[in-house]
């Protein structure tokens, strides 16, 4: 066992050569310093995120020692242990991502065959010295994440007064500090390999990239560089890589650009505002694996020159303007496309068939016809948003699978029957989303045997009872049912097995019974919804056992995990909410939130003030029910509360006082109950209007100023009808002359004249009869 207190050990091993200690915690092991830079035959020493800082006692070590390798990534270092500067042999020194501050030490010009320098992430802010510069073998420097305010010109005049015939990659990635940088680059000859990806840069690319004769890798992405994209890239012979991804680059791209890079392998350059427009029998120099354009304008025609990429594993032209016919050469282009991404265009046709192996992202364009055949490893489906039509047979009964497809996404399209009952080939189907289509029936059976984590049929034709095998998928996070016509009591088993559940949605059904009381034991529910159905019964006290809406911080959540590794970024959860009044969809900010909906059912009895104690919750409607009692004060502790409901009830009693600390209130209604008293002032509750208050027996204001001390409840009531000293009640005289009109204008003259009553009452049956046969026919 590992001592980390002290590693003495270390120096009984006096053949020892290589030794790897990173991940370890080596806070306590005050003799890390002294017993391994003196250990006189080790050449590689990893000592990475060992919770190492300062040591306050530098030791002196002779210029002999034998360490050539040296990594101390990852700790706590304010400033370069001076004893570093001593071991004359290191060719490779790693002090990324720790707090190193203040200049780069001057003694680095000890160090005469440093080939690997890697400073990054970290704080680093005064001038380097020249001394850097001497280091004649140096191979890789990396000064990335400092934040160096030296005139990065001066910097490199210095570079270039020495000799680095080695040099083969410099990385200053999270410096803002590239136009200076390409400045100086042509002194580089040899420079092979840059990187300064990932940060703030800004301004054009300089023209003098294109002295950089050896350069094979180029990346630039996810900065905020402008301008054009230079024509000097046409000039990089030896150029394999270029990633230009994520920045605001604009403007036109020619033929030119890539006139002579006969190496490429690589092409990224997604998200900018680009325009590509070749002549039409452009052959492209390159044969690249990698091309990603999203968001460039390659349109209107789909880009021909891609029938020229023999090669290609990886198409992304997402967002391209291209519309019309798919071109058939395109899926017969290659037996070995992995990745294919035509998204957000407006292509149009059929698909017979997907000769890909891996991703298909065809979401939001106008694909009609049957559902294509798929390669039988493929992982990830996704054509959501087109125009697709028929049923769902052929591609889930006869694909052939070789590999788990892990994401099958075809809602809103038009898709029609049944579900198939032939699930059982796609055990490692996690994500099955197939909401507003025309699907019918009932949930097969074979579908509860998956190992789901997201299953999706909102919004279809879909009935019946729901089958116990869905209580099977016990790694469910997401179920929703809503806007079908299922029906029966909500399954007791739900809350019984399926213990990850985080989103619950049964809305607009037909479900009745009661809430079942195993709902509570969801540990993990954020959002539960079974609004618009049949329930009945009372709200279980049990509710504040759900500890996900009740535990401050809990935000590690199952839908994070599974949203970040297992859809692989292709797209994120999203769920069609009914909150703060309207319908939305929520995606980024899914797993922020927390809602019970219990509105329109035929609920009873009072609001249990045990939902008092889920402080995290942000929205509760339980309006359109038959509640009684008053508000629970124990609401008020809902500190978070956004959006509260209790509106069309027959709750009575004032407006609890601890309403006052709902300060993040931005929708509320209690309209339509019979609530009476003074709207608490002061509070986030005059920010409303008169219609989250109407029906009820309240004043103050929004509504009026203070009653006087002379009115009753029943005056406010009457609001203001009655006035002072009167006795006379015009609501009831009003009744009493409608009913008068009305007897005498319609049913007086049926009980007097007998020609109209007949009339009225052939028209009556013949109605009738009309109706009766209607019934009859679609029974």
């Amino acid at each position: 066992m590992i001592s980390n207190r002290s590693l003495q050990w270390v120096s009984g091993l006096s053949s020892l050569q290589y030794l790897d200690l990173s991940d370890a915690d080596l806070s306590k092991a005050t003799d890390w310093l002294k017993v391994t830079f003196e250990h006189p035959s080790l050449l590689e020493l990893h000592l990475s995120a060992c919770n190492l800082e300062d040591d306050p006692s530098p030791i002196s070590v002779n210029s002999t020692k034998s360490l050539v390798v040296l990594n101390l990534s990852e700790n706590n270092f304010s400033s370069v242990p001076m004893s570093i500067f001593g071991l004359h042999g290191l060719v490779s020194i790693d002090l990324s991502g720790n707090s190193l501050e203040g200049p780069i030490l001057d003694y680095f010009r000890n160090i005469p065959f440093l080939e690997v320098l890697d400073l990054s992430r970290n704080s680093l802010n005064s001038p380097t010295p020249n001394s850097l510069f001497s280091l004649n073998h140096l191979q890789f420097l990396n000064l990335s994440s400092n934040e160096i305010d030296q005139d990065i010109s001066e910097i490199l005049l210095s570079l270039s007064r020495c000799c680095l015939d080695c040099l083969e990659s410099l990385d200053m990635a999270h410096n803002d500090l590239f136009g200076h940088l390409v400045d100086q680059l042509g002194h580089f000859k040899n420079l092979a390999h840059l990187s300064l990806a990932g940060n703030n840069i800004s301004g054009p690319i300089p023209l003098s990239i294109g002295e950089l004769s050896s350069l094979k890798f180029f990346d630039v992405s996810e900065n905020q560089l402008n301008g054009t994209f230079p024509l000097c890239f046409g000039q990089l012979e030896s150029l394999e890589t270029l990633n230009l991804g994520f920045n605001l680059l604009e403007g036109v791209v020619s033929e030119t650009h890539f006139s002579n890079l006969t190496r490429l392998t690589t092409l990224e350059a997604s998200q900018n505002r680009l325009r590509f427009e070749p002549n039409s029998s452009w052959i492209p120099p390159f044969q690249c694996r990698i091309i990603k354009l999203s968001q460039w304008h390659l349109g209107p025609k789909f880009p021909r020159w891609l029938k020229f990429q023999k090669n290609l594993s990886v198409l992304d032209i997402s967002e391209a303007g291209n519309s019309g016919i798919l071109p058939t050469w395109l899926l017969n282009l290659s037996t070995q496309f992995e990745y294919v991404n035509l998204s957000w265009n407006q292509l149009t046709g059929g698909i017979s068939y997907l000769n890909v192996r891996e991703i298909v992202d065809l979401r939001s364009n106008r694909f009609t016809g049957p559902l294509p055949r798929v390669f039988p490893t493929l992982q990830y489906l996704i054509l959501s948003n087109n125009l697709f039509s028929g049923p769902l047979f052929e591609l889930i009964c006869n694909s052939l699978r070789e590999g788990p497809m892990e994401c099958l996404a075809i809602e809103r399209n038009l898709l029609s029957g049944e579900i198939p009952d032939c699930w059982n080939h796609w055990r490692g189907l996690g994500y099955l989303n197939l909401e507003n289509n025309n699907l019918t029936g009932k949930i097969p059976p074979s579908l509860g045997h998956l190992n789901l984590l997201v299953l999706n049929l909102r919004n279809n034709g879909m009935f019946g009872e729901l089958p116990s095998t869905l209580q099977l998928s016990t790694s469910l996070i997401m179920l929703d049912l809503s806007d079908n016509h299922f029906s029966g009591s909500v399954p007791a088993g739900i809350g019984d097995k399926l213990s990850k559940l985080e989103i619950l949605s049964l809305r607009s059904n037909n479900f009745d019974g009661h809430i079942p009381q195993k709902i509570c034991q969801l540990q993990s529910l954020r959002i539960l919804d079974l609004g618009h159905n049949n329930i009945s019964g009372a709200i279980p006290k049990c509710f504040s056992n759900l500890s996900a809406m009740a535990n401050k911080g809990n935000q590690n959540t199952y839908m994070f995990q599974w949203s970040s590794i297992s859809t692989n970024n292709f797209f994120c959860l999203r769920a069609l909410l009914v909150l703060k009044g309207r319908q939305d969809v929520y995606s980024t900010i899914l797993g922020l939130v927390t809602s019970i909906c219990f509105s329109t059912n035929r609920l009873i009895g009072e609001i249990p003030k045990e939902l008092g104690s889920l402080v995290e919750l942000r929205s509760l409607n339980v309006s359109r029910n038959l509640l009684i009692g008053n508000i629970p004060d124990e609401i008020g502790n809902m500190k978070l509360m956004e959006s509260l409901d209790l509106s069309m009830n027959q709750l009575t009693g004032e407006i609890p006082s601890s309403f006052s600390n709902l300060n993040f209130l931005n929708h509320f209604n209690v309209s339509y109950n019979n609530l009476i008293g003074q709207i608490p002032t002061s509070t986030q509750l005059q920010s409303f209007g008169n219609l989250s208050y109407m029906g009820n027996h309240l004043y103050g204001p929004p509504l009026t100023k203070n009653r006087s001390t002379n009115r009753t409840p029943t005056d406010v009531a009457n609001n203001g009808s009655r006035s002072e000293g009167s006795n006379v009640n015009w609501l009831y005289v009003s009744i009493v002359l409608g009913f008068v009109m009305g007897f005498s204008g319609v049913v007086a003259p049926l009980f007097y004249i007998r020609s109209w009553r007949h009339a009225y009452y052939r028209k009556l049956d013949h109605i009738g009869r009309k109706l009766y046969m209607s019934l009859g026919y679609y029974g």
